[in-house]
């Protein structure tokens, strides 16, 4: 069909995305009352928007031209120009580093292997699977747009922390309480709470082992469904990754309230 996605045709994603924008902007609002997820990439916002999807009884448009009704969208924009009922998630930089990483130069079966390929050309690296020796090269790449999306992390958390109507959850607390944590959104969001027995199937039926096969913290690479952890930067940064990101991020991440433990600052 036509609205469903044209892999690797440029065409279609153009069209896509500037329908996507004008949906988002509200040009939908006389007929639909969208709930926006709002995220840097490798946020979580993937696992976010499915479980208020089914939550909120919303349609999730993926891989797809979007919806004149009521539905949920995810996105990854600066502007907020136009946007109302935005969920934002953050993350620890550090962990969107390493699993934007591996989303760019080792790929997943959702993605194109030209575009790896060519994301590994662009910085001159030639073994992708070395990642704790590319790792600050790419982290440099990231933050001044020689690969990635067309802002940075942190002029992300810049426009959007704090914002005034829009509601903030992080990856972290969602792995720790699902459940508490899309309860506090749903009713941000003004709408009506499932009972307790149907928001435990939804995470239940999300869950990173449901979706994937795999417990949390079993690695497989290549997969879009990765590792489903929290942290686990500290096991790919070396010195000068620490160093090269706090150059650029630091104050984001400070920003967000990310303390450094002890164990964390002795690492970098």
């Amino acid at each position: 069909m036509f609205l469903i996605e044209r892999q690797n045709k440029r065409w279609w994603h153009l069209l896509n995305s500037g329908t996507r924008l004008a949906v988002l902007r509200g040009a939908t609002r006389p007929f639909a009352h969208n709930v926006i997820v709002n995220e840097y990439p490798k946020s979580g916002g993937s696992w976010l928007s499915q479980l208020l999807s089914e939550t909120l009884q919303l349609p999730y448009p993926r891989n797809r031209l979007p919806m004149v009704r009521s539905c949920l969208m995810q996105c990854h924009i600066l502007n907020p120009t136009g946007m109302k009922n935005v969920v934002v998630i953050w993350r620890d930089g550090r962990d969107i580093m390493v699993s934007f990483y591996n989303h760019l130069l080792i790929g997943h079966e959702f993605g194109d292997a030209e575009h790896v390929a060519k994301n590994a050309r662009l910085l001159g690296i030639r073994d992708p699977d070395n990642i704790r020796e590319n790792l600050p090269r790419f982290i440099e790449g990231l933050m001044t747009n020689v690969v990635g999306p067309s802002f940075t992390w942190p002029e992300f958390v810049d426009r959007w922390h704090g914002r005034t109507g829009v509601i903030e959850t992080r990856y972290e607390d969602l792995l720790l309480d699902p459940k508490a944590e899309i309860g506090k959104i749903v009713v941000a969001l003004q709408r009506d709470l499932p009972s307790e027995s149907r928001i435990d199937k939804i995470v239940e039926n999300y869950s990173f082992q449901a979706q994937s096969g795999r417990e949390s913290g079993t690695e497989k690479k290549g997969s879009f469904l990765r590792k489903g952890v929290a942290g686990d930067w500290v096991n790919q940064f070396s010195p000068d990754a620490c160093e090269v990101f706090n150059h650029y991020a630091g104050h984001a991440l400070d920003t967000l309230g990310y303390t450094r433990d002890p164990q964390e600052k002795e690492h970098c």
